[in-house]
């Protein structure tokens, strides 16, 4: 299958755009909200999305979710896009960027790129993240509506990795398949708690 992120980079670079720069977040923005929504069970096939067995702290993920308590739950998504924070009971913690919008998204994910393991932005990159961290700076202050317990038992497709090179990209895709209320709704209630 033709990898979207390829697709998207090809023409960010017939562009002459830097990556991760503001120019090429701004483009990547505008290009993917003219898409439309992204099947996720076609997305979790991209060629350029890794497949892994155990994941790691301080990684993207994408991955299929139904949650536990879905009946009570006021909303949740479906689909999410999660930097693992670490293990938890039964599962574990990650940040689900979907629940910030776009611009947000955009900062918080530059927030937290200062506190990378390395600047080559490869498959060897990822973020060292910890709650107390998280918690305690308030640059990192958009993380209260993403901070997530996910229960492994629940995850329900395989758990793809979104190698660092790509996080620019995948930030901006419109992945996110919230269940129960709109994802207006959801971020007008993340922008209340921070």
């Amino acid at each position: 299958m033709a990898s979207l992120f390829d697709k998207l980079e090809s023409e960010a670079f017939r562009k002459g755009l830097t990556k991760r720069s503001k120019e090429a977040q701004d483009w990547f923005r505008k290009q993917v909200s003219s898409m439309g929504k992204i099947n996720m069970h076609t997305m979790l096939k991209d060629d350029r999305l890794v497949k892994k067995q155990r994941p790691r702290v301080g990684d993207m993920f994408m991955y299929a979710y139904d949650p536990k308590h879905r009946k009570t739950l006021p909303y949740y998504d479906r689909f999410p896009l999660t930097i693992m924070v670490g293990q938890a009971p039964g599962g574990f913690y990650g940040l689900n960027l979907h629940y910030l919008p776009l611009k947000q998204r955009a900062i918080f994910l530059d927030n937290l790129t200062a506190i990378a393991n390395n600047k080559k932005f490869d498959e060897t990159t990822r973020l060292k993240l910890s709650y107390n961290l998280l918690k305690s700076a308030s640059k990192f202050k958009y993380f209260a509506p993403c901070f997530k317990h996910y229960l492994t038992e629940q995850v329900d497709s395989k758990i793809m990795k979104v190698e660092a090179s790509e996080w620019d990209i995948a930030i901006f895709l419109p992945t996110e398949n919230f269940a129960k209320k709109k994802t207006s709704f959801v971020w007008k209630e993340s922008r209340s708690k921070y």
